[in-house]
């Protein structure tokens, strides 16, 4: 119990500083989708959903190699090989992107403004280059540096798009020659979001700094190719990945069941916000990732490793369950997130998208199994897998029901993947899940939303289901303290009150 706390607690620090650095997306929703049209807010996240390609490419599996390799050879060596391999990749492949603007603004639709890919290729390289100080930050276990760079680079990221988006329009409304005028173009709104971005890394990268030079320019050409050996499997991972997270914006903004570009855009607008929605899960799995992901290298030199990540799954499929109903069962609340109602027609996509999530979220639970057995490449062939299921998916049916095919698209890959990860796994490391048992909570999770969506259709009240939701969410948590009673007990705080 004493190494799950010690989970708990480097999960709230690294996951409640990485939450807020993603969070910042999910603030700026309800801002955003009232400032942008439907078309707008779908040009700007199909831009979005581009920028993690390459930073796929430009971190090459660094950060996971960075943790892999430390535990075993020179932290200085492994931290200069991994710093200069990430320099290298970063210039390379920004030069890469500024060339190449043209053709590429062409296919994601915003040829009208190539310049969008120039700050793109900075915003990414900047962020390539804080990877590894921040790694090592987790890794020398130092959350509240890590924290604090997080917290000063959301600020600046919101004071930014606040002073481009509201106050500069303003001035100048108020004032027709005001200077703001020598640098401010009222129709670059998707430009200014990028730039906000770009000074967010920026700052960051200063905060940084100490860290950032804070290595003996060693270079390790064996060991660096001993990493690139292991990391390299993790790109055709990561850019599955992204494949599966990101790129049914930009094939639904091609596909899209409908007549023009712009409504092209707005058809990827809507499911963007609605997407939002999955916030819980989203950030949940986020935090667990950042947590975890040293803690299970660390925990692999114990002899009871995988009875902890056995009971590390249960709770979190616990808690992710939990957040399913609280976000379908009171969406008449959530839905005001998006300050745009004619954004609500998509909002029958978000519990596909949630249970999609909380795949996503156990198979990276799941995943120890090839990362602790230096088997990169069984993790590559399943997320490719994954790619394969997603684009051919929305391939065939996107032309027909849209952002409804983005949506079951992504719970059929991630489903696939956790189901695949689980039998491949538990041949090459055996680690004692109780499957039957989770298998069970998310059922029992299943019948409870169809309850509430079976009992307030018969009375359309936002009290009555409000009320409803209520119940039936105390009912889970009655019925899971009753079930985990004994696990329950030994929790510090809530075992206080569990008799």
């Amino acid at each position: 119990m004493s190494n799950i706390k010690k989970l708990a607690g480097q999960t709230l620090w690294y996951g409640l500083s990485s939450i807020a650095a993603r969070f910042i997306n999910y603030l700026l929703t309800p801002y955003l989708t009232f400032k942008f049209t439907n078309a707008q807010y779908g040009e700007m996240s199909t831009i979005y959903a581009f920028l993690p390609f390459m930073n796929v490419m430009v971190t090459h599996g660094m950060e996971t190699a960075f943790f892999r390799f430390a535990n075993k050879n020179d932290k200085q060596t492994v931290y200069s090989n991994t710093s200069i391999s990430l320099m290298v990749s970063a210039i390379f492949f920004s030069i890469a992107l500024i060339l190449l603007q043209g053709p590429l603004a062409t296919l994601l639709q915003i040829k009208s403004h190539p310049e969008y890919l120039s700050l793109s290729a900075a915003i990414i390289a900047l962020d390539a280059l804080s990877t590894i100080p921040f790694a090592k930050l987790r890794q020398d276990g130092r959350p509240i540096k890590f924290a604090t760079t997080k917290f000063v680079g959301i600020i600046v990221n919101i004071i930014s798009i606040y002073f481009f988006l509201s106050i500069c329009p303003r001035l100048i409304a108020k004032q027709p020659n005001h200077w703001i005028h020598i640098f401010f173009n009222p129709n670059w709104a998707i430009g200014y979001v990028l730039l906000a971005n770009l000074l967010q890394s920026s700052i960051t990268l200063l905060f940084l700094f100490k860290e950032f030079v804070g290595f003996k320019c060693k270079f390790d050409g064996k060991l660096w190719r001993e990493m690139m050996l292991y990391g390299l499997p993790l790109i055709l991972a990561g850019f599955a990945g992204v494949i599966n997270e990101t790129f049914d914006r930009i094939m639904l903004g091609w596909w899209a069941p409908v007549t023009s570009i712009d409504a092209a855009k707005s058809e990827v607008g809507i499911y963007s916000a609605c997407y939002k929605l999955s916030i819980l899960i989203t950030l949940a799995v986020q935090a667990f990732r950042m947590g975890a992901e040293p803690f299970f290298f660390k925990q692999s030199q114990h002899i009871n490793a995988p009875i902890t990540y056995a009971r590390v799954m249960k709770f979190f499929v616990i808690v992710l369950c939990a957040m399913f109903l609280l976000v379908t069962l009171y969406i008449d609340v959530w839905k005001y997130f998006i300050r745009n109602p004619k954004m609500y027609v998509g909002l029958k996509v978000v519990p596909i998208l949630l249970w999609a999530n909380i795949f996503l979220g156990i198979y990276y639970n799941l995943s120890v199994w090839y990362k602790l057995g230096n088997k990169t490449i069984a993790g590559a062939y399943i997320t490719l897998f994954g790619a394969v299921v997603t684009l051919t998916i929305n391939y065939l049916f996107i032309p027909r029901f849209s952002y409804m095919a983005c949506a079951w698209a992504t719970f059929f890959c991630y489903g696939s993947m956790m189901v695949v990860s689980f039998m491949w796994g538990q041949k090459e490391y055996r680690i004692p899940y109780a499957s039957k048992k989770l298998v069970a909570y998310m059922a029992f999770v299943v019948t409870l939303f169809f309850m509430h969506k079976g009992l307030t259709s018969l009375w359309q009240n936002i009290i009555f289901n409000l009320t409803v939701a209520t119940v039936l969410m105390f009912v889970y948590i009655l019925f899971i303290l009753l079930v985990e009673r004994k696990e329950f007990k030994n929790l510090p705080v809530v075992g206080k009150f569990i008799k």
